[in-house]
């Protein structure tokens, strides 16, 4: 599958993950804030599965693969 997301998509994904799980663990909210896992794991994969009906893609190189 062919990447769908660019670097300051992943970056913002990956921030927001971070912070609602830390917050999440803390006691700050309540367990809802694990879901920070999902934009977590797509920031790290580097597609959106919800981008995909609509042909969305934010990253520059057309979504082609770096080996």
């Amino acid at each position: 599958m062919t990447k769908n997301m660019g670097t300051i998509d992943r970056g913002l994904r990956a921030v927001l993950g971070i912070v609602l799980i830390a917050l999440a663990a803390t006691g700050t909210v309540g367990w809802w804030g694990y879901i920070g896992v999902v934009p977590l794991l797509t920031a790290f994969v580097g597609i959106c599965p919800a981008y995909l009906p609509f042909g969305i893609k934010t990253c520059k190189s057309g979504g082609a693969r770096h080996a």
